[in-house]
């Protein structure tokens, strides 16, 4: 984002280019954290596998399906 000015008091008041240079050091942190972060489908996979990872660990408690069912709801 290009900035070059700010409101104060509803007034214009240009940006000095300190101020520029350390918005745009700010927005380069803010874009990398957030291209950082796991996608959607990422995020889904890794539920599925929690998941299955889950009822298979009730299995090895030697529950059944049904039981697993009725606990989770799936």
């Amino acid at each position: 984002m290009a900035h070059t000015h700010k409101l104060i008091d509803g007034v214009r008041i240009d940006l000095t280019a300190e101020e520029i240079a350390e918005l745009n050091a700010r927005d380069q942190i803010e874009n990398q954290r957030i291209a950082e972060l796991p996608s959607t489908k990422e995020l889904a996979a890794q539920r599925e596998a929690e998941k299955a990872s889950g009822k298979q660990k009730l299995k090895d408690l030697g529950l059944s399906d049904a039981e697993i069912k009725a606990l989770t709801g799936a």
